[in-house]
């Protein structure tokens, strides 16, 4: 009998198991309205995630006239204030990823989640879209500290000691360098998403696997 390679699967959120991005557009727009900014295209929103929702409000208000510092703090809160109101609006799972997921679970594998989102936000999304129930662990960016999150291998390595001594291999699945930095830095391998919010050319990032639709997920796990 040939059983799966991996004991323990760990996800990205934005970007990979789910796109965010309209959501986080508008919380960013939001934000940028109340200093007279011109809002930014939501397919642009995309290429400004990854580090959390701080570096992606630095990211709109750099391109769109500069970081306002005394207003910076007002800012932020708004936009999270906003999002947390409006989490679920427009965001769903990446196509397959349902299929995905139920395979994964078949095949006895613990699944995880893995963001620099703020773990109370990351939380509020998986139950909204009834999906909780389906991850062992949900680790936000403030779960260890801001300065432990991914591309440092520390969350990545919570998962693992979460799953417990003797889980088993792990895998990750991200979209962007944070990503795989994080887990080359823990030792585990990494499969990147093309469909994702990808901060580099996905062939750049230096993923173990690279997959352009979940269907290909388990397949690119098995081959690792």
């Amino acid at each position: 009998m040939v059983t799966f390679p991996f004991a323990v699967v760990g996800f990205d959120l934005d970007g990979t198991l789910l796109d965010t991005h309209e959501d986080l557009a508008a919380a960013v727009n939001h934000a940028l309205a109340l200093v007279d900014r011109v809002p930014v295209p939501a397919a642009e929103v995309r290429k400004l995630v990854g580090g959390g929702a701080k570096l992606m409000l630095e990211r709109a208000l750099t391109i769109t006239g500069g970081i306002p510092e005394a207003e910076f703090p007002r800012l932020h809160r708004e936009l999270l204030e906003f999002y947390e109101a409006n989490i679920a609006v427009h965001t769903r799972l990446f196509p397959g990823g349902l299929a995905m997921l139920d395979g994964l679970a078949e095949r006895g594998v613990k699944l995880a989640v893995v963001t620099n989102k703020l773990e109370g936000l990351s939380v509020k999304l998986f139950a909204e879209l009834g999906l909780t129930d389906r991850f062992f662990t949900i680790i936000g960016g403030d779960t260890l500290g801001i300065e432990r999150r991914k591309p440092k291998p520390d969350m990545i390595e919570e998962m693992m000691r979460r799953a417990g001594e003797g889980a088993g291999r792990a895998a990750f699945v991200g979209d962007s360098s944070f990503d795989t930095g994080a887990a080359r830095a823990a030792g585990v391998p990494c499969v990147a998403c093309s469909f994702g919010f990808n901060d580099l050319p996905v062939d750049e990032l230096g993923a173990a696997a690279v997959i352009d639709h979940f269907d290909e997920l388990i397949p690119a796990l098995e081959g690792l």
